[in-house]
């Protein structure tokens, strides 16, 4: 009877010992759990909202900074008073001289309106040129294509009349045409230009002519910069079309029944000082001085560039000034992408 006691005693002595072994264990476990974090298969997370994961955040990867402007000791001296050369296959400014301040662009600003023209209008729209015109390019001093009163021309011959001989009364005829009047149209032309974070540009016409209040003072209002004049032709030149126009050294219009015969020839001389020209825009008014907006292509490579102000007496300078920037900006080692 003492045996089957002894026995009895030992055989729950050693239960307790195998459940008190048992407990250690799972406590051991548990305490591992909890200092790293890690909840075993098949628990529960008992400090997770119910029905939510919280993964680990990803981390973000450090950003690399693109070139921006190309450091080769500068850009050689120019006599423009702005300056930007942009390239447009990578993206990255290549020469930026006090190129964010806005300046008198004149004529410059037909890239503009050439280009609401092209987005906004049926190009086989016609058009006729008013009595008044010729005598507001006269009251103004303005350039002209010699459009007489009277005859009907298509929107797609009014732009070559624009951008060649660089119309004043052309950029009229298309802004009535488009807008239903010129300041219509350059709302048109302002939108645009925020719509396309342009914010050192605004418009007051349609041509670039500079209006005077009635003691003889330019108007305020119209004005563009270097960056901002690159930045639109690039954006321009991606259209067939406006890259077709400005690359036209000359176009004749034959004589039709609607319309007389025209010849335009372009006012961009650096087609001949520099044959890798592509484009774009001339422009001149007193206060703005001699300007140029261009594009050149090669091996492939294609550059924008701006002058702004060149000078005020020297027609040439503007285009010795962007012969200059785009010899030396071919000639840099081509940067990564922007």
């Amino acid at each position: 009877m003492r045996e089957k006691r002894a026995s009895t005693r030992q055989r729950l002595l050693a239960l307790a010992f195998a459940s008190l072994s048992g407990l250690l264990t799972l406590s051991i476990v548990l305490f591992a759990c909890i200092s790293t974090g890690v909840i075993p298969l098949g628990a529960t997370n008992t400090h997770a909202a119910p029905g939510t994961v919280t993964p680990s955040p990803t981390p973000e990867p450090t950003p690399i900074p693109p070139s921006v402007l190309t450091v080769m000791g500068g850009a050689p001296p120019i006599d423009a008073k702005a300056a930007y050369l942009l390239d447009i296959d990578t993206g990255n400014v290549l020469d930026d001289q006090n190129a964010e301040q806005p300046l008198p662009m004149a004529s410059t600003t037909k890239i503009m309106t050439a280009l609401v023209v092209i987005e906004a209008a049926n190009l086989k729209k016609e058009a006729t040129v008013s009595p008044d015109i010729p005598q507001y390019v006269f009251q103004h001093n303005g350039s002209n294509a010699k459009l007489m009163p009277g005859d009907t021309l298509t929107i797609n011959d009014l732009l070559y009349a624009l951008m060649l001989p660089s119309g004043d009364d052309a950029a009229i005829v298309l802004a009535r045409a488009v807008a239903g009047s010129s300041d219509a149209f350059v709302g048109m032309m302002n939108r645009f230009a925020l719509r396309h974070h342009l914010f050192q540009t605004h418009f007051i016409n349609p041509d670039g002519l500079t209006y005077y209040d009635a003691n003889g003072n330019p108007l305020p209002g119209h004005y563009s910069s270097a960056r901002d004049l690159a930045r639109l032709t690039a954006y321009a030149l991606s259209n067939p079309l406006f890259a077709k126009i400005v690359g036209t050294r000359q176009y004749d219009l034959a004589w039709s029944p609607k319309h007389g015969a025209y010849h335009w020839a372009n006012t961009n001389d650096l087609f001949n000082l520099y044959p890798a020209t592509t484009g774009v825009k001339t422009g001149f008014t007193n206060e703005a001085g001699y300007c140029l907006v261009f594009s050149a292509t090669r091996d492939h490579h294609h550059l924008v560039g701006t002058v702004l102000f060149s000078s005020n007496t020297d027609t040439n300078q503007r285009f010795r000034d962007a012969k200059t920037l785009l010899e030396w900006g071919f000639g840099l080692p081509m940067l990564p992408a922007y």
